[in-house]
């Protein structure tokens, strides 16, 4: 395993390699759909985002409510490709890592080595064993999104795996390369 701690310093990233096993350590921030189209329309508008996401890691999860004693409810991974559409812009703008589930577009593949950023994975439908990991959460923007608003996370070894490194490999594209040449 290799310990990781946000933020993320682009030497860090430059350390990880598809299919390196992780644990990070470190605040990170949710953000799902609706959040990701108020992020995009302030790049349009050449607004400030609400959190300052330069050498931040994103994951895309909305919680549910904190059981007694507890930080957090079940916060698993969401499918990343619906954030796509917003992706390269924030990883200009500074963004260093992405925590979600299942593949990325060639676009954000592309961005993803461009600006020396890094895609891990969570294990899905896995979120009440993820929410362990998670020590403090607090509500940072976007409060009328509900459970999709943007939290402010503290996370404490959460495993995770490497999925697109910042040399473009894509643990996904390589797993399916191996099957075709098996067919």
């Amino acid at each position: 395993m290799i310990e990781i701690t946000t933020p993320l310093a682009k030497d860090q990233v430059q350390d990880l390699h598809v299919g390196d096993c992780v644990v990070l350590s470190g605040y990170v921030y949710t953000a799902r759909d609706a959040a990701h189209l108020r992020f995009c329309r302030a790049i349009e508008l050449r607004e400030d985002l609400p959190i300052d996401i330069r050498n931040q890691v994103i994951y895309y999860a909305g919680p549910t409510p904190a059981g007694p004693g507890r930080a957090i409810g079940s916060l698993g991974p969401t499918t990343s490709s619906r954030m796509d559409f917003c992706t390269p812009q924030l990883l200009e703008r500074g963004l260093r890592g992405m925590i979600g589930k299942g593949e990325r577009s060639p676009r954000v593949r592309e961005a993803i080595e461009k600006f020396k950023g890094v895609y891990l994975v969570a294990t899905g439908g896995a979120g009440a064993l993820l929410s362990q990991y998670i020590k403090e959460a607090k509500v940072v923007a976007y409060e009328d999104l509900e459970p999709e608003a943007v939290y402010r996370l503290l996370v404490v070894k959460m495993p995770l795996i490497v999925a697109i490194d910042c040399y473009g490999r894509d643990i996904f594209e390589e797993e399916k390369s191996k099957w075709r040449r098996k067919s």
